[in-house]
């Protein structure tokens, strides 16, 4: 509000709003993300965090986070997968999941990650696009299972193309 007044300009903001908000008018423009769900795969579990939305899932918090793959040697691999879900007059279904991967070394309290690319696959997520390159079997088997735990329907819903990139060997 003070940058407002002192500049004499309306500041330019990202608006993350759902859809039963009425917003209209400056900044109007929103990006729904009601539809999106982060999922974090740490040492072979995958879990729903809301958290990791805003960069506060439980692996980051505490973490400070550096662009430089070689400042966390020891670190572990954990993956954000962003999972989102469509809406069609037949149904809801698994639409769109992207993986992004970052390390961690809780000892050392330092991370790896790339953030723009984190906001790029969010992004792609959103665009209903599936890429989940890197992603070992692990990691695609609890995918998989926490999936259709939550809800086997829109798994049985989803795409081919959607359920095949989660095929494990």
């Amino acid at each position: 509000m003070e940058n407002q007044e002192q500049s004499g300009k309306k500041q330019i903001a990202l608006n993350i709003i759902n859809s039963k908000s009425k917003h209209k008018g400056f900044g109007a423009g929103s990006i729904d993300l009601n539809s999106v769900s982060p999922v974090i795969i740490d040492r072979g579990e995958a879990k729903i965090e809301i958290g990791a939305m805003h960069a506060k899932s439980k692996v980051e918090r505490g973490i400070k986070f550096s662009t430089n793959r070689e400042d966390v040697p020891n670190g572990r691999q954990v993956w954000i997968v962003w999972v989102a879900v469509d809406r069609t007059p037949e149904g809801q279904h698994y639409g769109g999941m992207t993986a992004c991967e970052m390390w961690i070394d809780e000892e050392a309290k330092r991370g790896w990650k790339i953030l723009a690319d984190h906001v790029n696959k969010l992004d792609a997520a959103l665009k209903r696009k599936i890429i989940v390159d890197g992603l070992g079997d692990v990691e695609k088997k609890a995918l998989k299972e926490l999936l259709i735990s939550k809800n086997e329907e829109w798994w049985n819903a989803s795409s081919d193309e959607f359920k095949q990139a989660l095929e494990t060997e």
